[in-house]
């Protein structure tokens, strides 16, 4: 299982981890290369891991070799192979692994297997655009408008566009990271990359390079046996208070409608904002039991936003915990909400209809109870269901392998 980060970081790191202890508890061995950390929590046999980069720290000389390091990293092949050596894998299931880990960890894995003779089968599973945007989002910061210009290689927008992190140099920097790897064509040896939503595989099969190798798998849940809880009066949005979530436009509703109450649960640079409005209640960052209470006792759930969204944990935790949402509709959040069935969907940016739908939806209490005795999460996949579409990706016996 290779990620640039062995440790709780975010969504793919979660994916990893779970995903790596049920094939455990299956019989697999599984073992784990990326970066060095503090926090690592898993671990291969040859400990072999890159050296950590903190891009906002180190000496001045460490931070100069980082645009070089970030294209092509001669320390993750070296390190990779020590692994593959130590460990002869079968398949190596590749997740985030640009910047830190480089793509040219590829190249080793298939000169090793050429070298020794092993066929080692590589997966791919993408939990962003980053194969096909140098941004990662399909997002301009500086705009904060979605932007489809890099598909089919055309890599030059981004820096034209200052899309990364609204800078100049990073932006040539990924630029010419995107283009070097095109070039090389180094994707290719990928035998299949699995999206988490029908709308990330319809960007990637833009490409003639992904189009035959990509299938679309959601993401699999960690199944809720009570669902049951007594509703409370408020309407809930969590996550992170951010532009591209959509949080000004949801800001401007809650002022709209004082009368409703609102709970924000999350963190982020829009904290102040979120604030300085009467009828939201702020509790901040929740996990666990905390949220779980939290999202069972709304009465809905909003998730508003405005990028290209690909298969958010926090529409389907929602359902899973029997609560409805009403989402944008934006990426692959429409994949994951039976409109009009168990919530209900609006359209991005669009403050007009979301207002007008907060307000039916906290107004119509037949409505609202239709859709939560609908919302039961049986749509989405266990990690045991997940395995089990998995395995034939592992094997090369899938439709299309």
């Amino acid at each position: 299982m290779i990620n640039k980060f062995l440790y709780p970081n975010g969504g793919s790191e979660t994916y990893i981890f779970r995903l790596g202890d049920y094939l455990k508890a299956m019989g697999h061995e599984v073992e784990y290369f990326g970066m060095e950390h503090e926090g690592r929590c898993v671990s291969n046999r040859a400990e072999a891991y890159t050296s950590d980069m903190d891009f906002h720290g180190g000496s001045a000389l460490t931070k100069l070799t980082y645009p070089f390091r970030i294209i092509y990293s001669a320390e993750a092949r070296r390190k990779i192979r020590e692994e593959l050596d130590a460990f002869c894998p079968d398949v190596c299931h590749v997740n985030n692994f640009n910047y830190q880990l480089t793509p040219s960890i590829l190249l080793e894995i298939v000169r090793w297997r050429k070298q020794t003779g092993h066929f080692c089968r590589i997966i791919f599973t993408a939990h962003d655009y980053q194969l096909v945007c140098p941004n990662h989002m399909m997002n301009n910061p500086n705009t904060r408008e979605n932007c489809e210009k890099c598909l089919g290689g055309h890599y030059l927008n981004c820096l034209k566009g200052r899309c990364i992190h609204g800078s100049a140099a990073r932006s040539a920097i990924g630029t010419m990271e995107a283009a070097y790897w095109k070039v090389r064509k180094t994707y290719r040896y990928f035998d299949r990359i699995i999206c988490c939503s029908e709308f990330l595989k319809g960007m990637f099969d833009s490409d003639p390079l992904f189009k035959d190798k990509t299938v679309a798998l959601h993401n699999f849940v960690r199944k809720v046996e009570n669902r049951s809880a007594e509703k409370k009066d408020y309407v809930l949005y969590f996550g992170r208070y951010s532009e591209e979530k959509g949080i000004g436009t949801l800001l401007d509703v809650c002022r709209e409608l004082q009368d409703i109450p609102f709970v924000f649960a999350g963190k982020g640079p829009l904290e102040e904002r979120v604030d300085g409005i009467a009828n939201i209640r702020n509790v901040g960052f929740q996990s666990g039991e905390e949220l779980a209470k939290l999202i069972r006792e709304a009465r809905f759930s909003i998730y508003p936003s405005e990028w290209y969204e690909n298969c958010p944990f926090s529409v389907m935790e929602s359902q899973m915990f029997g609560t409805p949402v009403l989402g944008a509709r934006i990426g692959g959040i429409p994949e994951l909400i039976r409109e009009g069935e168990n919530g209900e969907l609006f359209e991005s940016g669009n403050a007009l209809e979301l207002s007008e739908k907060v307000r039916r939806l906290w107004e119509d209490r037949e409505l609202l109870l239709k859709y939560t005795a609908a919302c039961s999460g049986d749509a989405f996949d266990s990690v045991e269901e997940y395995y089990n579409k998995l395995v034939p990706i592992y094997e090369g016996t899938d439709s299309g392998a």
